[in-house]
């Protein structure tokens, strides 16, 4: 496994003892599935994947980050970052307290192109860039459009309860068991009741769209590297490929092959090969 590139650490930029409020990096080079380990910093950081699946695992929950869209990590948050296939992405480090209105939690956001142009000729700019003049009402606009970026639900919240997490823990390791809920809420000592009560306090959804949006992430993670769709159902436990695709365009809006064609995610005969349904 390849180390992250660099414009992700930062031990190997200071980003905490560099001056700017706003720090934009370029990291063209491109890695193939590559780790960084549980860490934090004090500014928050926005990575745009440009190509790739980021991953993205914290405390509270597991973050997918297709191609074309962009994790924001909130700062002093420890997380740890994982990139699936090869990928080429963009890093911004913004202070705290730069613009008022940023994300205050984790999260999948949606780039409109706009964003996407302006963070791209920010990664240009040599560091630190002017307090005035254009560069810096560039970044102030790049701030704001930032601040209106669209959350993408592609989230898997992981609950505190023990018994839940070690009921996540089989799911991750066997995505594709047929366990009916009644059993696992018996593996994990609670009532189907108070299994179900306590999925929707914790995590705040039913134990079928938890399980779901769990085969939704693993999905995007291998349909991204070229996997076809067939395998991928069949593995997660789907009888068809044609039922996986039902449920991952129920879940996402739009079958996976249209999903990862319109973010940049698979050349145009890769998406023809898995287009199983309309």
């Amino acid at each position: 496994m390849q180390p992250i590139p660099a414009a992700d650490n930062p031990r190997s930029w200071d980003i905490d003892r560099m001056a700017c409020q706003v720090i934009a990096l370029n990291a063209s080079s491109v890695g193939r599935d590559w780790e960084h380990a549980p860490h934090c910093h004090r500014k928050a950081q926005l990575i745009y994947s440009v190509r790739g699946i980021l991953n993205c695992e914290v405390d509270t929950g597991v973050w997918i980050v297709p191609p074309q869209c962009a994790l924001w990590i909130p700062g002093d948050l420890l997380h740890s970052v994982r990139g699936s296939g090869e990928t080429e992405c963009y890093c911004l480090f913004v202070e705290p307290q730069a613009v008022a209105g940023l994300p205050a939690v984790c999260c999948t956001l949606a780039v409109p192109p706009l964003l996407r142009e302006l963070l791209l000729k920010a990664s240009g700019f040599k560091m630190p860039y002017p307090q005035q003049g254009p560069q810096a009402r560039l970044i102030a606009t790049l701030l704001d459009e930032l601040c209106a970026a669209p959350v993408e639900d592609l989230y898997l919240p992981m609950p505190s309860d023990p018994r839940l997490r070690q009921l996540a823990q089989w799911l991750l390791a066997d995505p594709a068991s047929k366990v009916p809920s009644g059993e696992w809420a018996r593996r994990s000592g609670m009532s189907e009741r108070s299994m179900s009560r306590l999925l929707q306090q914790e995590v705040g959804m039913s134990f079928g769209r938890w399980r779901r949006q769990l085969h939704v992430i693993l999905s995007l993670r291998r349909l991204a590297r070229g996997e076809r769709v067939q395998a991928v159902a069949l593995d997660l436990g789907y009888e068809s490929a044609s039922g996986f695709v039902t449920m991952f365009r129920k879940a996402m809006g739009k079958p996976p092959a249209r999903y990862l064609l319109e973010r940049g995610g698979a050349e145009e005969g890769e998406a023809g090969r898995i287009v199983l349904a309309p």
